[in-house]
């Protein structure tokens, strides 16, 4: 009894200390694409709770893509108000915050498969290589544009309307 729960404490610390580099990685970004300074500490919690969400959506074994899309999502709809607190474009927020998530080893997978093919191997290796090489690529590409989507829908929901109009207004007497 006593050994599951320090199992599942672990795992818990473990999910933390993904969630605290998922956060780096993106203030590293932050910081190279110039960002004001005020902005930072909010880029890095919605860097660690996208990671996170991604991360445990991962560990209850949905899908790597709709993953993707949850942890972007979350990211997207955080990144709303926190542009109205510290008066900067939702976009400040929000892109260093993805950048944690695309998936660079699919990628580099992809890569390395398609240089692999160049190399004339046997008909039953080819076709091998080949089919990883494609689901890497697709997984890459599928990843990459729920990133997109998965930002860019809070955006576009409240673009007619900004969050400050959306407020309930009170009459004052």
């Amino acid at each position: 009894m006593c050994h599951v729960y320090l199992s599942v404490l672990g795992m818990d610390w473990l999910l933390l200390e993904k969630g605290i580099w998922f956060g780096f990685a993106a203030l590293g970004f932050a910081i190279l694409f110039n960002v004001p300074g005020r902005t930072l500490v909010i880029i890095w919690l919605l860097a660690a709770m996208g990671g996170l969400t991604k991360i445990i959506f991962l560990n209850y074994g949905v899908n790597v893509i709709l993953s993707s899309f949850a942890g972007a999502s979350l990211i997207g709809f955080a990144s709303i108000p926190m542009a109205h607190y510290k008066h900067t474009p939702p976009l400040i927020f929000s892109i260093p915050a993805l950048i944690p998530m695309v998936p660079g080893a699919f990628a580099y997978r992809t890569m390395l498969g398609l240089m692999n093919l160049t190399v004339i191997p046997t008909n039953e290796s080819y076709s091998q290589i080949l089919n990883e090489t494609v689901s890497n690529g697709f997984k890459t590409l599928f990843i990459v544009m729920t990133l997109a989507v998965g930002a860019s829908i809070p955006m576009l929901v409240t673009r007619k309307s900004s969050a400050k109009q959306l407020r309930i207004k009170v009459k004052k007497p």
